[in-house]
């Protein structure tokens, strides 16, 4: 098996070095660094920033110089650089590939939520859930107990999930546009149970999944537990979804057995992906004979409405046979993380043999959260929840933005017009180190290569909108004085100011 995973072809590399050197600020003092330095930094850079994969195969130093119109002494000595820094391995006949140096921190296990009674001391941006939207959630709970006696006098393990559910859920996407059967559907506990059930189903150790970079920090580290071989395919500038150029050539190059994508408010980027993105994808997946996971938890947070761009349709609707892409969905983020009701659409074959499989994990989904959720799509509730969490999301966005604006101006970001996280970029500072200090001042934030596979995204950290007003304003202002303080060079452990000690 070839040490790399995928391929950066000259022209596509020389694109992306040419875009970074426009947007690079003019050196310190006007001094032009020798060529080859400045190519090895600015392929550094593309790795550490998530452009270019870890473990991509670099053009041969004559493609790259004919590309870039420098001389191959310049590119081999920029290679060279980068060897002897650890971001690039080369072996005889195999060619270089790009790589982190030993070391360097790598993403860590994931995303755990920060335990209710730190709260009061610790402000959590770690966690992109929000609280209940109440009344509903009550509602909901009281609708699932007046509706259990039948249930409860009968075992109550329903492996695919119960049959009142899914009907609700496959008349949901039929109502959509995308006609659908009860059959079609199996109810997980949580959409992480959905995303771990398919990845049991059609992916054994050692086979390759190509994902987006970056992508959502736990189903990262969930594949990588399960021995997959994550192959990162990097998302498109700003929030304009997938780098299709890229997808093809990693489908092609690469042959992944799976791909996982988020198309609707990427977690963390906040992209979404339009309706011709979304078809050209399914039948490059189609064609290269790849599952595509299509993960829709964060679909119904859409937040600017008619000032938006205008809702595509789901991932599902350009494979109206079925072959190819399985659908995630969720109530976790829609209505509260506390239910842990999630879902997978797939053809009726698929559904039957995930079903079959869950007899040796979990057996089922609890009946009484499976109940709430049918109460409240059959009564309109759920809509109605959705409403109050696009409003609560919307209102935490607007003041997280505007507090990170006032407080860290220097940092850079693209506002999302759904989801739940803002993807920001730290002023060339290192997020791991912001977040390391940020959280000895009282505040938890996610730091870029938690999102990346194998230590990308050093420059960036992940803000949800799961904080607004006043702890927003409070949020950033300490997030700012852990930047200043990493500026400075602050040392892991230094003194730091005790009014903001948790």
């Amino acid at each position: 098996m070839s040490p790399w995973t995928s391929a950066v072809g000259a022209s596509r590399l020389a694109l992306l070095l040419s875009q970074q050197t426009r947007d690079a600020a003019a050196p310190a003092g006007g001094r032009r660094l020798p060529a080859y330095r400045a190519l090895a930094d600015g392929v550094r850079l593309l790795v550490l920033e998530g452009r270019v994969p870890v473990a991509a195969r670099l053009p041969a130093e004559r493609e790259l110089a004919a590309a870039l119109e420098v001389s191959r002494t310049t590119v081999a000595a920029a290679y060279e650089a980068l060897r002897a820094e650890g971001y690039l391995e080369s072996r005889r006949g195999a060619g270089s590939w790009t790589a982190v140096p030993a070391g360097r921190p790598l993403p860590g296990r994931g995303l755990d939520p920060l335990p209710p009674e730190a709260a009061a001391s610790v402000i959590d941006l770690g966690c992109a859930a929000l609280p209940a939207p109440e009344p509903w959630l009550t509602r909901a709970m009281t609708g699932a107990v007046e509706e259990l006696p039948p249930y409860a006098r009968t075992h109550g393990d329903y492996p695919a999930g119960l049959p009142v559910l899914r009907q609700a859920l496959a008349d949901r996407y039929t109502a959509h546009g995308i006609p659908t059967m009860p059959e079609q559907i199996m109810v997980t506990t949580g959409g992480m149970g959905a995303v771990a059930a398919t990845c049991r189903l059609f992916v054994r150790p050692g086979e390759r999944v190509a994902v987006e970079s970056p992508s959502y920090a736990n189903v990262l580290q969930l594949m990588r537990d399960a021995g997959v071989r994550l192959v990162p395919v990097a998302m498109a500038a700003g929030l304009a979804g997938w780098d299709l150029p890229a997808w093809r050539q990693v489908l092609r190059d690469a042959a992944p057995r799976m791909a996982y994508v988020i198309a609707d408010y990427h977690n963390p980027t906040g992209a979404l992906a339009d309706d011709a993105r979304r078809r050209d994808l399914v039948d490059m997946a189609r064609s290269a004979g790849t599952v595509l996971i299509a993960d829709e938890t964060m679909a119904e947070i859409r937040l600017d409405g008619a000032g938006g761009p205008p809702a595509p349709r789901p991932v599902c609707a350009f494979d109206p046979a079925g072959s190819t892409v399985v659908t995630i969905g969720s109530a976790s983020k829609s209505l509260w993380a506390g239910m842990r009701i999630g879902w997978v659409r797939a053809a009726p074959d698929v559904i039957r043999s995930l079903v079959a499989a869950r007899a040796y994990v979990d057996l089922g989904t609890p009946v009484v959260e499976q109940l709430a959720v049918t109460w409240l799509l059959n009564t309109g509730g759920w809509d109605r929840a959705v409403e109050l969490r696009r409003a609560q999301a919307r209102e935490n966005r607007d003041a997280l933005v505007a507090a990170v604006r006032r407080h860290l101006p220097d940092w850079e970001f693209a506002v999302p017009h759904g989801g739940l996280t803002l993807w920001a970029r730290t002023g060339g500072l290192s997020g791991s180190r912001i977040a390391e200090v940020g959280e000895r001042l009282g505040v938890r934030v996610p730091s870029g290569p938690r999102f990346g596979v194998d230590g990308a995204f050093e420059g960036y950290v992940r803000l949800p909108f799961t904080v607004g007003g006043a702890v927003a304003e409070q949020a950033a202002a300490r997030l700012a004085e852990a930047a200043r303080l990493v500026g400075a060079g602050a040392a892991a452990g230094a003194d730091l100011p005790r009014s903001y000690v948790a």
